[in-house]
């Protein structure tokens, strides 16, 4: 059985070997989509070709895969400060909203006038809060979809609620929805619940899902 010095030095590894990893394919990849468009500025008629635009396409899946890689890789490693939640919900709410409506879905937020101060990455909670919306959003029917964000105060932490009338996820996704790759989408690299929830759990934080098929989605996060 590992003791926590093993588990945290296996992380540690984890982590490092990752990054690696990631920094090793960014160069050739880098100039790989260089040279494309080299090609493309001084050859023109390639981006007639039926698989040109596949291609470009794949490219940039890779470029979204490192990057998300990147982001899983640091979404443990947090910045605290005492942050007013009541403020902070609102605004990265305000901020969301135009697309939104943009979209068409009918958004609606129930944030309380009063929530407790707690010690907060407000880079990585807002990173956390737009992954689960982006989620939402993409799950929901356009026209007539409804996204809704609530919050309240729980002892001495914060509950949020975010809950939409999306395609929902059945029972058999629901144990793997958090693991990395894992995703029910037809394109998405698989790892914007993993890096929510690693997020959540570097604040000492919770979250869950209820999900029913063809019926919508609540995600349930607590902060404390």
């Amino acid at each position: 059985m590992c003791n926590d010095d093993t588990v945290s030095k296996l992380k540690n590894d984890f982590h490092y070997t990752l990054s690696k990893f990631s920094h090793e394919i960014r160069n050739p990849l880098t100039l790989i989509s260089s040279e494309l468009q080299m090609i493309a500025s001084a050859h023109p008629e390639v981006e007639d070709y039926d698989h040109w635009n596949d291609v470009m396409d794949n490219l940039a899946y890779v470029t979204d895969l490192l990057d998300d890689l990147s982001v899983f890789n640091n979404a443990g490693r947090i910045r605290l400060e005492a942050t007013d939640t009541c403020d902070y919900l609102k605004t990265v709410i305000s901020s969301i909203k135009p697309t939104l409506d943009y979209l068409g879905i009918t958004f609606e937020s129930h944030i309380p006038e009063s929530l407790p101060v707690l010690m907060l990455d407000k880079i990585r909670i807002r990173e956390m809060l737009l992954n689960l919306l982006k989620n939402a959003w993409e799950a929901v029917p356009v026209p007539g979809g409804k996204i809704s964000v609530s919050a309240f105060s729980k002892k001495s932490g914060i509950c949020i609620n975010i809950e939409d009338n999306g395609c929902g996820v059945s029972k058999e996704q629901l144990n793997s929805i958090f693991q990395p790759f894992f995703t029910t989408k037809e394109s998405g690299t698989g790892l914007g619940l993993a890096i929510s929830r690693q997020i959540i759990e570097a604040h000492h934080g919770s979250i869950s899902i209820e999900s029913t098929p063809g019926q919508g989605t609540v995600f349930h996060i607590f902060l404390g």
